[in-house]
């Protein structure tokens, strides 16, 4: 039955001084969970929709799409089409990212449903972010859906503004703020989380993070309390056991075969083939042995008893023996090589090898025309830094379609935004900034490695950066009371262990973090435990940084763009840019240059080479320029007059040249000296101002061999020039000259 839409069921909760709405049975009543999130002005409806597996995919096919419709700020797409487009844009899929991480681990193992959450932001205020109340109705959604489901749990942003916390802050909050942390928590621990800082201390990153989760749990009680007025039943679910017996067989199996010797391989590749034939071997055992030879089933699931096995295998080995897969103690960092300027053609480039995991990062430098653009609720958005991070096939060894993944713009993100902080400001240095990793090997930490290597390679492109940013992973084993904190993660540790805790800064501070668990939570003390073990491990890798480069390298590349700027009349503008952009379109075919003018009259000139950069600068000033008392121009008459002629001696530069200075005779008409279109050579014999007289005869009679005597060409009396001269002259006023003061 449908709820009548004006009394939908709906709690509330005060939250930072906010009031958050999450209601049900409004919209969507055929999806099996959905609500509506509201704060102030700002509203998400999220449903979430399941059906069951026809076959098992190998993994959980959850699907998280969010998604920003315009009308929702009032504004009308950009795009060709005027719609949404289907792409969604970089930061839909970093917020899909962000809902879909801490959702993810509270679903059951074996679970075979297909499950969709769809978060579609349908209002927003300009003043309180959508992406924190998507995940938290993400959560509400399911927690009303049949699904099994182990949350609640809440988002919220964390600011600090003037050395207060401030929960879930402003659009301009945000700006002044100095921490800018996303998270996820339940009832009684953190979940997830991901922002940036500005060279913030450890310990204030986690007061903060333990903090704002002490300030969301209202917002986990009124789920809860929702669930009670409006849940659906649960679906029944039985989570899958394995045979001990066929656990145990296989067991025994694998480490007669040499289980334990293949996880101390301390490479990756001939340790995954070591594994592999042991689990070939395995196989093989069982389809001889009569006991399980026609049991398909049983023989599906050997790998995934297997991987059990690998894993309490190699989490035992720490515990006990505090010994890594790859041989290292716990706190280590793997060995470290670095090579900057690799590229002989880059504007800037490194090689950073960690481990067997290798990053090549190069940047570029740009004007202010490759700046990218983007269509936001905020409305449009200009970036004129970008890191792309790259995940090609061939760094593990893998055949796989090449395309961009939600995961290569999430690590991309997150090493933008470690790097950000220590870049120039654009008055100091107007370049865009692009920087590419590109991962040549992995083995964990390839994120980090785009934060190392990205230093590095803004650092030999010569950007003045304000210190060196350096990363680290670092994982979790946690069994029962006792935890141990793993220093620079192997892929494998990431895959056995409890957590993926990257930690990003300077020698200063922290700059960004990103936080996964597989556990249900995460205690502070452990955090500041991985909080100080990262801060050794990031000053290491910086003294290792340092020894390569130390400082940013004091000239650009001579392949980088030559930049310069010239500041002209406002006045001029339309004359550089010409009808069209005739004329700025010249100048860049002429050079190769880009040429940004703002509406101050700041020119910014971005050219391939220091000749172009010098032949744009002067086909710039051409338009600009400012004539010399006593020099000749050939000049171009504009207008002619009763006075004189109107002469332009440089481009929107007009001088009078007064009848009496059109010739070393009289003149009567100047129509019968100077004639429009026609060029003159003439001399500037006065400037005030922007007033500028111009001068015929002294140039007549320089030819005549009489040098210039500005006394000679002043300006003339009243009485000859100016507005009276119709009075003044009998023959062309229609007057008789008025005789002297004295005779009248």
């Amino acid at each position: 039955m449908q709820q009548d839409i004006f009394n939908p069921t709906r709690v509330t909760a005060q939250v930072g001084g906010k009031e958050i709405i999450l209601e049900t049975g409004r919209l969507a009543n055929q999806a099996h969970g959905a609500v509506w999130v509201q704060c102030g002005g700002t509203v998400v409806l999220v449903t979430v929709c399941s059906q069951p597996l026809e076959f098992d995919k190998g993994f959980f096919p959850l699907t998280v799409e969010y998604s920003e419709k315009m009308y929702a700020a009032g504004r009308i797409p950009g795009s060709f089409f005027r719609r949404e487009i289907g792409r969604p844009s970089e930061r839909e899929t970093l917020v899909s990212r962000l809902i879909d991480r801490p959702i993810r681990p509270l679903f059951p193992k074996g679970l075979h449903e297909d499950v969709q959450v769809l978060a579609n932001v349908i209002s927003a205020d300009q003043e309180n972010e959508s992406d924190v109340l998507a995940l938290t109705g993400a959560s509400a959604a399911l927690m009303l859906s049949p699904l099994p489901f182990a949350g609640p749990v809440a988002g919220g942003r964390v600011g600090r503004v003037n050395g207060q916390f401030v929960l879930n802050p402003s659009f301009e909050q945000q700006a002044q703020s100095d921490i800018n942390l996303i998270f996820a928590a339940s009832g009684d621990a953190l979940t997830m989380v991901e922002g940036d800082a500005r060279f913030v201390a450890e310990d204030v990153i986690i007061d903060a993070l333990e903090w704002g989760r002490q300030q969301i749990q209202p917002l986990v009680a009124a789920q809860l309390k929702l669930r009670e007025l409006a849940g659906k039943e649960k679906m029944a679910f039985t989570p899958h056991d394995e045979d001990p017996v066929l656990v145990a067989r296989v067991r025994e199996l694998a480490l007669a075969a040499g289980l334990e010797e293949a996880l101390r391989v301390p490479d990756k590749l001939p340790r995954k083939e070591a594994r592999k034939a042991i689990k070939e071997k395995v196989a093989e055992n069982l389809r001889n042995d009569p006991a399980w030879a026609d049991n398909e089933a049983a023989l599906k699931n050997v790998g995934e008893i297997l991987s059990d096995q690998e894993k309490k295998l190699v989490r035992a080995r720490i515990v006990n023996e505090g010994t890594r897969i790859d041989g290292r103690d716990t706190k280590s960092v793997r060995p470290i090589q670095i090579q900057t300027g690799v590229l002989p053609r880059a504007h800037g480039s490194a090689l950073f090898r960690r481990g067997e995991t290798k990053s090549l990062v190069v940047t570029t430098l740009g004007s202010s025309t490759d700046e990218q653009r983007m269509d936001s609720l905020t409305g449009d958005v200009t970036k004129r830094f970008m890191l792309h991070y790259n995940f090609p096939p061939f760094c593990v060894g893998e055949v796989k379609p090449v395309r961009v993944s939600r995961r290569e713009i999430g690590h991309g993100a997150l090493a933008e935004k470690s790097l950000r902080p220590v870049l120039p400001a654009p008055e100091d240095f107007p370049f865009t900034l692009r920087v590419v990793a590109e991962t040549m090997e992995s083995n964990g930490s390839s994120s980090m490695a785009a934060v190392c290597g990205g230093s590095l390679s803004l650092m030999d492109a010569g950007v003045p950066v304000s210190a060196p940013v350096a990363g680290v992973a670092m994982g979790l084993i946690k069994e029962g009371d006792k935890y141990i904190v793993l220093t620079d993660i192997l892929g494998d540790e990431d895959a056995l262990g409890d957590m993926d805790f990257k930690i990003a800064g300077t020698a200063d501070g922290v700059t960004g973090v990103q936080m996964d668990i597989k556990v249900t939570g995460l205690t502070t003390e452990i955090m500041r435990a991985a909080m100080r073990q990262a801060h050794e491990a990031r000053q290491h890798i910086l003294d290792e940084m340092a020894r390569a480069i130390a400082e940013p390298r004091k000239e650009l590349s001579r392949f980088a763009p030559q930049h310069a700027e010239v500041f002209v009349n406002p006045d001029i503008i339309r004359l550089i840019i010409g009808p069209g952009g005739k004329n700025i379109k010249a100048i860049t075919a002429a050079t190769g240059a880009s040429v940004d003018i703002e509406d101050s009259g700041r020119v910014s000139i971005f050219a391939p080479t220091a000749e172009a950069l010098e032949k744009a600068r002067e086909m710039v000033s051409y338009y600009d320029q400012r004539p010399d008392l006593g020099k000749n121009y050939m000049a171009k008459v504009r207008k002619i007059m009763e006075i004189g002629v109107i002469v332009e001696v440089l481009p929107n530069v007009e001088a009078l040249v007064h009848v009496s200075q059109l010739d070393v005779k009289r003149v009567e008409q100047p129509g019968d000296v100077a004639h429009l279109g026609e060029d003159m050579l003439v001399k500037v014999i006065e400037i005030n101002g922007d007033r500028i007289r111009a001068s015929r005869k002294a140039v007549l009679l320089e030819e005549q061999g009489h040098p210039w005597n500005p006394e000679e060409t002043a300006r003339p009396p009243r009485s000859d020039r100016g507005p009276r001269d119709r009075h003044d002259r009998g023959d062309r006023g229609g007057r008789d000259r008025r005789p002297p003061r004295g005779d009248r």
